[in-house]
């Protein structure tokens, strides 16, 4: 039997050491430290790790961290949503994201040329800049070759960022898949569409691309899960696995409530009852802001991993 312990500070303490005390806090607390020994089991017993993200999390300071999970080889598939793409694109070309305020007066931000997602603003001219640069990126792809599946066509425009804290770079350039089945729900999608207008030859192939995911594992691999934020992304992992006999590991972390049988808020033990995750799968769920609750889990893994010799280093 287990007791709780009550959390104590010294100086220097270190991310290891907290998420060490989470292990007996209770609460999420307790799920964050549990989570992070599974990403550490994940890694240990070689299990392929399945990495979902939604876009707002490229929009935070969690883009750069993404690219180094990935350098680390902590990530051996990506699956996001296309804000993802823009954004990464977009601070790869030195734009900057405002820190705002999540009481920010909406009708004054919109008059001046700013929009919100969360307690972070974005401005008109970084998408009017993002718009030139796709067009450019097009042209040249399209010189290359008219018909792409979404994930070759983000490996290709990764290449070209050439910026160590983009997570398009880092997957290009490690050889790590980047999906995105929801290729035109945004910007992008809207200049996918200005493009094709005047190349009508040119066609991104999302069912090439969810072929590429589908045979992306096997029946006998071991598969692991770490699904943060929901939606198609997360859905979209969570799918492949379910063809492929199953996760063996899972972590989700989420803010969403399983109460309105949404995907975002599904549970792991919702996924078992698909076949999404297997019966005995190691599964674990925190409820809690991922700006929060992914950077303490992974860093004390990758801590672990460190102690042990099995971290690739830089």
């Amino acid at each position: 039997m287990k007791y709780t312990k009550d959390l104590s500070w010294k100086k220097g303490i270190t991310v290891k050491d907290i998420v060490d005390q989470y292990s007996s806090v209770g609460y999420q607390s307790t799920e964050i430290s549990r989570a992070s020994d599974l990403i550490t089991k994940m890694k240990k017993e070689g299990a392929k790790i399945y990495l979902s993200f939604t876009s707002n999390m490229v929009t935070s300071g969690l883009r750069g961290f993404f690219a180094q999970i990935i350098k680390l080889k902590m990530a051996d598939v990506i699956c996001t949503t296309v804000g993802s793409i823009e954004e990464d694109i977009m601070k790869s070309k030195g734009e900057k994201f405002i820190l705002g305020s999540f009481r920010a007066d909406d009708q004054e931000l919109y008059e001046n040329g700013h929009n919100r997602v969360g307690n972070i603003l974005i401005t008109n001219e970084t998408y009017s800049n993002f718009e030139a640069q796709m067009q450019g990126y097009l042209l040249e792809l399209y010189k290359i070759k008219k018909v792409w599946s979404v994930t070759d066509l983000l490996k290709e425009i990764g290449l070209k960022l050439n910026d160590e804290n983009s997570f398009l770079y880092q997957a290009a350039k490690n050889n790590v898949s980047v999906f995105c089945p929801a290729i035109t729900d945004g910007s992008l999608g809207f200049h996918l569409f200005l493009f094709k207008q005047d190349h009508p030859d040119f066609f991104v192939d999302v069912i090439e691309d969810f072929k590429q995911i589908i045979f992306s594992t096997t029946h006998d691999e071991k598969k692991g899960i770490i699904a943060l934020g929901g939606g198609v992304s997360k859905h979209h992992v969570i799918l492949t696995t379910l063809i492929n006999g199953g996760a063996d590991y899972a972590l989700y972390m989420t803010t969403a409530s399983p109460r309105s049988g949404s995907l975002s808020g599904a549970t792991t033990d919702e996924a078992k009852s698909w076949g999404k995750i297997k019966d005995d799968a190691d599964a674990v769920t925190v409820v809690g802001d991922v700006t929060i609750t992914f950077p303490l889990a992974m860093i004390k893994s990758l801590e672990d991993l460190s102690d042990e010799g099995i971290l690739k280093e830089f």
